[in-house]
């Protein structure tokens, strides 16, 4: 008896799909070899179909080994084309109107095509290095003091380290790790908060580099799941983390209490889990806090900022996000707004809600960060 191999079904969205991501590649890879190699700048005859040759080739090759699913190899190799084409692309669109500039003025030649050719060349290369700088290093501090009227006095100066986006992933970051760690314990937070995207793969994959996170020494340490952990597994991250000594919020609650007050830290799983197919995983913020005490202040872990409605309706007082990185590579963060309420920083909703929104402490994708540089964050919580 033989057996056929079942054929990939194509369907329409397939065929979309396939087009878009083919125009996509296509117009990054076109803009960029356009601006260095332009016929105008007169380059030597085999310049120009040679560089076309290792263009194409360079596209070629990020889309095949986008499709190496499970190859950690093949995602370095893509992601790092990725975000260096995307770099290449948006200088070329800026150094365009230096060219149209200079054509409307009929100054245009092929000497002056050329220089601008390598000045483009150059600066494309800086911004690349300056990029896998700025993801690979430790984040900085970013300090930020958060007025919330209902605290009660004898939570003023309470502080809060935030770190979300971590992505392990691809990249081997164990050691990045353990500085990122050794500098949150260096803040003496009085609480820690991990807001979701741990990592990109399995708990089993991502273990060397998700370990140090064990180390972290603060009173009180809360996770929350974002959509990256439902890629892969998201209770294998749940499992992990709270065998490292972090208290999983899983649309619950947690209260503190100081003479007298209480203060509540409450999360949720992150609004991708229901569609995850993980039994029991789904966002329910209503959920998270029943039980709560109402008159006290609530602090709530939503990985995404799109969840600000709802806390606003809940009557959160603070809500911690992450999920944006701040756009990542710039300009990327103006395509981040489009779906999201707040890329970064410090935001009111309403009178009582406020929304901080990290940039994120690690990368995803491209090991590149333009323009909106990792953070862990200190949140020195004060009473009104």
């Amino acid at each position: 008896m033989t057996t056929t191999a079942t054929r990939p079904r194509v369907t329409v969205r397939r065929v979309v799909f396939t087009l878009v991501l083919l125009t996509v590649t296509t117009l990054l890879f076109w803009v960029p070899f356009e601006g260095l190699f332009a016929a105008s700048a007169e380059w030597p005859d085999p310049v120009r179909p040679i560089a076309a040759v290792v263009f194409a080739a360079a596209a070629i090759t990020m889309i095949v080994l986008f499709t190496q699913r499970g190859s950690d190899r093949a995602a370095r190799i893509s992601q790092f084309l990725l975000g260096f084409v995307w770099i290449a692309f948006v200088w070329t669109l800026i150094s365009d109107v230096v060219r149209l500039g200079m054509a409307l003025a009929g100054v245009e030649n092929p000497f002056r095509s050329r220089f601008i050719a390598v000045l483009l060349a150059v600066l494309i290369v800086t911004v690349t290095v300056y990029g896998v700088y700025e993801a690979m290093r430790v984040p900085r501090i970013k300090r930020q003091d958060v007025t919330l009227p209902r605290l009660d006095p004898a939570f003023d100066g309470l502080t809060v380290a935030v770190i979300t986006d971590t992505h392990y992933g691809a990249i081997n970051r164990a050691k990045w790790s353990r500085g990122m760690v050794d500098a949150v314990n260096g803040l003496n937070a009085d609480v820690a908060v991990h807001v979701g995207d741990i990592a990109d793969g399995t708990a089993e994959q991502r273990l060397e580099q998700a370990r140090p996170l064990g180390d972290v020494n603060t009173e009180h340490r809360f996770y929350i799941t974002g959509n990256h952990e439902y890629y892969s597994n998201g209770q294998g991250w749940v499992d992990l983390m709270t065998r490292l000594g972090w208290k999983a919020l899983r649309n619950e609650h947690e209260t503190l209490e100081r003479g007298g007050a209480k203060l509540v830290f409450a999360g949720t799983d992150d609004i991708t889990a229901s569609h995850s197919g993980e039994p029991g995983h789904a966002a329910d913020l209503g959920h998270a806090l029943r039980g709560a005490d109402p008159t006290a202040p609530v602090v709530l872990l939503a990985h995404q900022p799109s969840e600000i409605r709802k806390a606003v309706e809940a009557g959160v007082d603070l809500q911690l996000s992450g999920h944006t990185h701040g756009g990542q590579i710039w300009p990327f963060h103006y395509l981040v707004r489009l779906q999201q309420p707040v890329v970064a920083g410090l935001s009111r909703h309403s009178d009582r809600t406020q929304l901080y929104t990290s940039r994120g402490s690690g990368f995803w994708g491209p090991p590149m960060r333009v323009f909106a540089p990792s953070e862990i964050t200190l949140l020195t919580l004060r009473s009104s």
